[in-house]
C-alpha cells in the first residue's frame, strides 16, 4: 500500500510499519489471520522500534488466543453492527420475507432508541445487564405517542430488534454466542390491537365515501385498491408477508359438497407454504381488485401499483390515511394500530362466533397455545350461546358480525 514507509517483517504474517498518510512516527502492526485472506491492523502508540515489535509480538499472541477460544478479534461500535442489521433486514423486505414496514419498524427502533442507548459501545462489551436495563432507561428517556409513559408493546418490541441485532452480530462472528442475550422479554405483551365489531363496521361504512374521494385519477385507483386490500385481509387472517407473495395463480374457487362457493388462498410467508379458506366474498373482492390491476396474469402478484409492479409497502400509506380518516388509527388502550390489527381481527371475530381454536390455529398458520395466549381475551362471556347452547331456558343469541360485503 502507498502509503506503508519503513516496513518489518517480525515473522510471516506479522509486520510492523509507519503510515505516511498521519503526522506522528508512531508504529503500527498488521497481523494476517490464520487460514483465512484478512488482516488485523493495530497502533501501537509508541515511536521506539524495540517497544514497537515487543507490542506487536503481544498482539499477534492476544490473536491466537482469540481464534483459540472463540473470541472475536474485531471490535465494532453497537452502531455500526446496527446499520449492518438493517441493511440486510432491508434486503429481506424487498425479497418478501419480510414486510417493508416491518423493516422501517426495527430501522425506527435503531435510529431513534437503540443508538442512543449503545451505539457507540463496542459490540464486545454488551452484557446481558445492557439489555435487562433497557425497559428502566426507555422509560427514564422517552415518552409515549400520547405523552405519557412509553408502553409495553413498545418497549418489548425494541428489545426484540436489540436482541435480534445481537443474534446478527453472533453469526458474523462479532460476539461469542454467550453475549446473545437470554431469557424472556422482562416486560409483558401488548394485547392484539384488533376492532372491535362497532369499530369495523364504522371502519367499513366510513371506507366506501372515503375511497370515492381521491384527488386524482390515480390516487382514486390507490383507495379503492386499498378498501378490498383492507377487506381481504380482514376476512382471510394472511399475514402481510403471505399478502405480498400472494400471486393470482394462488387463487383457487371451490364450491363445497353443498354447494356454497368458496375460495382457497395458497400462501408463503415466515419461510413456510400452507392453504387456507375464504368465503365466496373474498373471491368478489379479488374480483375487484384485479379488474382495476395491470397484472393478471397467473404468475403476477395480486398486490400490486398503479403501473403492476408487486408493492413493497402493501398501501401502507394508504391504510394508514384511512385509519387517521376514520379516526381509528389508534384503539381505546392507546396503541397505535397498523396493517397486522386486520389479522387480529379475523382471529376476533372467528374466535366470536365460536370455531374452534384447533381448527383457527391451521387456518391462521400458527399454534393453538398462540391463539390461546394473545386471544384469551375472548371468553365464555362473550359467547353463552357458544356455551350455554341445548340447555334448557336457553335461546341461541345472534352471531358475531358477519363478514362485510
Amino acid at each position: 500500500m502507498a502509503f506503508l514507509a519503513d516496513l518489518h517483517e517480525l515473522k510471516n504474517g506479522l509486520v510492523i510499519f509507519r503510515r505516511t498518510d498521519v503526522q506522528h512516527r508512531n508504529w503500527y502492526c498488521r497481523i494476517r489471520l490464520p487460514n483465512a485472506d484478512r488482516y488485523k491492523t493495530v497502533s501501537l502508540k509508541t515511536s521506539d522500534l524495540e517497544t514497537a515489535r515487543e507490542r506487536a509480538f503481544d498482539h499477534e499472541a492476544d490473536v491466537r488466543f482469540r481464534l483459540k477460544h472463540d473470541v472475536p478479534i474485531f471490535n465494532r461500535p453497537f452502531s455500526e453492527i446496527a446499520k449492518d442489521f438493517s441493511a440486510f433486514q432491508k434486503q429481506r423486505s424487498e425479497a418478501g420475507l419480510i414486510t417493508y414496514h416491518r423493516w422501517r419498524v426495527m430501522d425506527s427502533h435503531i435510529r431513534t432508541q437503540l443508538n442512543r442507548y449503545v451505539g457507540t459501545t463496542q459490540i464486545n462489551l454488551i452484557g446481558q445487564d445492557r439489555w435487562t436495563d433497557y425497559p428502566v432507561w426507555r422509560q427514564a428517556n422517552g415518552k409515549g405517542r400520547s405523552g405519557g409513559r412509553v408502553s409495553d408493546g413498545t418497549v418489548r418490541d425494541e428489545m426484540t430488534t436489540f436482541r435480534s441485532i445481537m443474534i446478527y452480530a453472533a453469526g458474523k462472528r462479532y460476539i461469542p454466542e454467550s453475549h446473545v442475550f437470554k431469557g424472556k422479554l422482562p416486560v409483558s405483551k401488548a394485547r392484539r390491537e384488533e376492532f372491535t365489531p362497532t369499530e369495523y363496521r364504522r371502519l367499513h361504512t366510513f371506507a366506501r365515501g372515503w375511497l370515492k374521494q381521491g384527488r386524482s385519477a390515480i390516487n382514486l385507483w390507490y383507495r379503492a385498491v386499498t378498501y378490498n386490500f383492507v377487506l381481504v385481509m380482514c376476512n382471510t387472517g394472511m399475514r402481510p408477508s403471505e399478502a405480498k407473495n400472494l400471486r393470482w395463480r394462488d387463487v383457487v374457487p371451490r364450491t363445497h359438497r353443498d354447494g356454497q362457493p368458496f375460495v382457497i388462498l395458497n400462501v408463503r410467508g415466515k419461510g413456510k407454504y400452507r392453504s387456507l379458506v375464504a368465503a365466496n366474498s373474498v373471491a368478489n373482492y379479488l374480483d375487484r381488485i384485479r379488474k382495476l390491476s395491470k397484472a393478471t396474469q397467473p404468475d403476477d402478484f395480486v398486490f400490486s401499483n398503479y403501473q403492476g409492479k408487486p408493492t413493497k409497502t402493501l398501501y401502507y400509506d394508504l391504510v394508514e390515511t384511512l385509519l387517521i380518516d376514520s379516526g381509528l388509527l389508534t384503539s381505546s388502550s392507546g396503541k397505535r394500530r397498523s396493517i397486522y390489527c386486520f389479522r387480529h381481527t379475523y382471529a376476533t371475530f372467528r374466535l366470536m362466533e365460536g370455531v374452534e381454536v384447533y381448527f383457527l390455529a391451521n387456518q391462521m398458520g400458527t399454534s393453538v397455545l398462540m391463539i390461546e395466549q394473545h386471544y384469551g381475551h375472548i371468553n365464555p362471556v362473550k359467547n353463552p350461546e357458544r356455551i350455554l347452547q341445548g340447555l334448557p331456558g336457553w335461546e341461541p343469541a345472534a352471531n358475531a358480525p358477519k363478514e362485510a360485503d
